[in-house]
């Protein structure tokens, strides 16, 4: 699998209650991060706050979503 680049939609694999965000959560990547370790901002819906959320969470926090990936660059799933 790959790593998630700008623009590609990611799950949380862990809650984030400091933010309110959940597992399963899906957002879009907004910027990578390479040092001090690899990060990502990522920018999430928030239905409760009527806007968005954005964090920079770990590699280990978020996995690509591979579905959503192959539907935003037009092809079949």
């Amino acid at each position: 699998m790959r790593r998630p680049s700008v623009d590609d939609h990611v799950r949380l694999t862990q809650d984030v209650p400091d933010l309110e965000l959940h597992r399963g959560q899906i957002g879009v990547v907004c910027s990578t991060w390479f040092a001090p370790s690899f990060a990502y901002e990522v920018e999430f819906e928030s239905p409760e706050l009527a806007g968005q959320i954005r964090a920079i969470l770990e590699e280990g926090q978020v996995q690509l979503d591979e579905d959503l990936a192959m539907l935003s660059s037009g092809q079949a799933v």
